[in-house]
């Protein structure tokens, strides 16, 4: 069903999650355009303990694995998934929000006890450009592309180093000086490998995601243009 702006999907529930919300097939009714984590939040509203072990969930639409920023169609499948029988099932993690970005949260679900080494790239806004005083920033992007172009760059990167899963973050609107606008984050046996990793992911970014940043200034606002200041607060 697809009226007055409103879309229908059905829900799969697994192991805990479906004794807690105690049916293994329900669906919901959402606002269009809606998301994976739209579709969760309403389950949260049926039984609050959902929200408890949210940071241990996957997610799945018609059959494949989904991030929470995943636009959904009228019918679709979304499977909520617990941590499998042998552990947690950590896949990589790409995604683009409005929110203040959860760096322990990206941590946590990304590790598991296969690596050795984490690397964390922490884009922040800065007060100053070339000695200009900035107020704040503001990023626009292509959403649906970005995401494509964010997975692009991890598939890049898992074919050039052993790495064992990497995390990206990036924040659009309104950024404050010193919060976090891009958040990368990569996993790997050994140290080596990730800090590469990161790097490269960092450089691609800049380069090829549909993102542009915007700085205020007290007397007037500009578009960042150019490679080294493109799509991240660095």
């Amino acid at each position: 069903m697809d009226t007055a702006g409103r879309i229908t999907v059905k829900v799969l529930l697994f192991g805990q999650a479906r004794e807690m919300v105690g049916q293994s097939t329900l669906e919901i009714e959402l606002e269009a355009p809606a998301t994976v984590e739209a579709a969760f939040t309403s389950l949260k509203s049926r039984d609050a303990r959902l929200a408890k072990m949210e940071r241990s969930l996957l997610f799945a639409v018609n059959e494949e694995y989904a991030d929470r920023s995943r636009l959904l169609a009228d019918g679709d499948r979304v499977a909520v998934l617990p941590p499998v029988s042998g552990g947690a099932l950590a896949v990589d993690i790409f995604e683009i929000t409005r929110e203040p970005i959860d760096i322990p949260g990206l941590r946590a679900r990304l590790l598991e006890g296969d690596s050795g080494a984490v690397v964390i790239f922490d884009g922040v806004a800065r007060n100053n450009t070339r000695g200009r005083p900035t107020l704040f920033l503001e990023y626009e992007g292509y959403t649906e592309m970005a995401l494509r172009m964010l997975e692009q760059i991890g598939r890049e990167a898992h074919e050039q180093w052993p790495i064992n899963r990497i995390g990206i973050i990036h924040r659009l609107g309104r950024i404050e000086i010193t919060d976090s606008s891009v958040v990368i984050i990569v996993a790997s046996a050994h140290r080596r490998v990730a800090f590469e990793a990161c790097h490269y992911a960092i450089d691609r970014l800049k380069k090829i995601v549909p993102i542009w940043k915007k700085e205020y200034f007290e007397d007037g606002a500009v578009w960042v243009e150019g490679e080294a200041d493109r799509g991240c607060g660095s």
